[in-house]
């Protein structure tokens, strides 16, 4: 078992709950939210919507590798304050006014950067990830959804096993202080993580079933997720990364294949 029992459960909980709490930004903007900020959505049909998506995640995977190639702390603060605040401001702007959203993204993702504690870190992490699917399940499709999970945990495993950039980046993000992702320390020089990918793309997973099928359908994909990813932090081993990706997108599509036969 990867970590005790406690942090595990809270940890698992935890991603349900933004799970749930994306779900429920999501589905605001599938019946018709306008996005803040101005933000325009890509313009692409729903078979092909994962290709902008995948680009993206090329681009900021070697940005990122560079900044952690000449240690550039303060660029990668900026650039993590701004992703922040613009998906929060997205996620609240479902519910409020956008000028009370951007002001409430603005504390928290001030908070995020320097007040390093559970509170700060995985208050942020509940609703940041609604936010990106707010933007981006409009435009996926089933077939779009399906094809970005199967590579990026394809990526996933390459990234962990292979190359193991994934884990310079995660080492990376702790020397900063800062993480995308829930964390939960315990015990002496011992913490719990889990990366903002593994909460994000199944999330996009579930909020496409939500466009497609209903609310309750997608939160059994949620329930049947979460419990591959407790299912990963069981049998995982101590002080061992592992890619979380494959073990999600088993669970997404489990889940998907559950609720087909009901």
């Amino acid at each position: 078992m990867k970590h005790t029992y406690p942090v595990t459960i809270a940890l698992v909980i935890l991603f349900f709950a933004a799970q749930v709490i994306g779900l429920f930004i999501t589905k605001q903007y599938i019946q018709g939210e306008t996005l803040p900020l101005n933000i325009e959505r890509p313009e692409i049909e729903e078979n092909k919507s994962y290709i902008p998506i995948v680009i993206a995640i090329i681009v900021s995977t070697v940005i990122a590798l560079v900044l952690i190639k000449y240690r550039s702390f303060k660029i990668w603060k900026v650039w993590f304050f701004l992703s922040i605040f613009i998906c929060l401001t997205i996620a609240f702007s479902a519910f409020l006014p956008q000028i009370i959203s951007m002001g409430i993204a603005l504390i928290l993702a001030l908070l995020k950067i320097f007040s390093k504690n559970i509170f700060s870190n995985n208050i942020t992490e509940l609703f940041v990830y609604g936010g990106i699917a707010g933007l981006f399940v409009p435009i996926l499709g089933i077939f779009s959804v399906f094809v970005l999970l199967i590579l990026i945990s394809i990526y996933d495993m390459i990234a962990v096993w292979k190359t193991k950039h994934m884990v310079k980046l995660a080492k990376f993000q702790s020397e900063s202080n800062i993480f995308a992702g829930l964390y939960i320390p315990y015990k002496k020089n011992r913490e719990a993580i889990l990366g903002g990918g593994d909460i994000g793309f199944p999330l996009l997973f579930a909020g496409v079933v939500l466009k497609e099928f209903d609310f309750t359908k997608a939160v059994i994909v949620a329930v049947v997720t979460t419990f591959a990813l407790f299912a990963l932090f069981m049998y995982a081993k101590k002080n061992k990364f592992y890619p979380a990706m494959p073990f999600l997108t088993a669970g997404c599509f489990i889940g998907f294949l559950i609720i087909k036969l009901i």
